[in-house]
């Protein structure tokens, strides 16, 4: 089953090529039912204290007979980290977090952070906004130095960064990129994964060991070129 959570980032763009299904479930974390609303997404469940929704929204919800679980403001979980809960113990098999990027720095980091949870080990989990995707890439700690593998779709002039995370990533590889690397290491904090791009429709990373994330933008060298920007 594919959770989508719908976080409650003020500023955010709907997903450009993620949406949910009918098969599909949607879980709203307190301001994100706004967000669902507005993009016409159905919602399955509201969870959140609720400190943050607009009354009018929270009076659609309800008309709608949206179950409600309300949180107490002073909680140590995000309302995000709440809704991922209830996700993975309804049983998702993939997980999509949407309006989880812009707004406040601690809030995004948070975000980001919960992609390296335990949990979601062996479960595909991705962060989607706009054009732009994050991907946790965990490596494995087999002693016969066997390397997890990332697939993605894209298409030439698309970008993609590499960021270890909580320490270095060794024993990178990657194709259909620009810049290749050949069972290197990326240092953590050091910035030389950033900004590669795609040369086909399809990249590929592997890593030995560590924890990557794996940020693709779509049409991405052509925001580059307008905003004038470099690596």
């Amino acid at each position: 089953m594919r959770l989508f959570l719908v976080a409650g980032s003020p500023t955010t763009q709907k997903p450009a090529a993620l949406a949910p299904g009918p098969a599909d479930r949607v879980i709203a974390a307190d301001y994100g039912a706004h967000h669902a609303l507005a993009w016409g997404w159905p919602i399955h469940l509201l969870v959140g204290d609720l400190d943050s929704l607009p009354a009018a929204d929270l009076q659609a919800v309800q008309a709608l007979g949206v179950p409600t679980i309300t949180a107490p403001a002073a909680k140590d979980e995000t309302d995000l980290e709440l809704a991922l809960a209830h996700a993975l113990a309804a049983g998702a098999g993939e997980v999509i977090l949407c309006a989880a990027l812009g707004g406040r720095a601690d809030h995004m980091l948070a975000n980001v952070f919960l992609l390296a949870r335990p949990e979601l080990a062996g479960i595909p989990a991705v962060i989607a906004e706009g054009a732009q995707t994050v991907r946790l890439l965990r490596g494995h700690a087999a002693s016969d130095g066997t390397a997890a593998c990332l697939t993605l779709s894209g298409a030439p002039g698309d970008l993609l960064t590499l960021l270890p995370l909580a320490g270095d990533a060794d024993g990178v590889t990657t194709a259909g990129l620009r810049y290749p690397l050949a069972d290197e290491p990326l240092i953590f904090a050091q910035a030389r994964g950033v900004s590669n791009v795609f040369e086909a429709d399809v990249a590929r990373v592997w890593l030995r060991h560590g924890l990557l994330l794996v940020i693709h933008t779509q049409n991405g060298l052509e925001l580059l070129r307008d905003s004038g920007g470099n690596k």
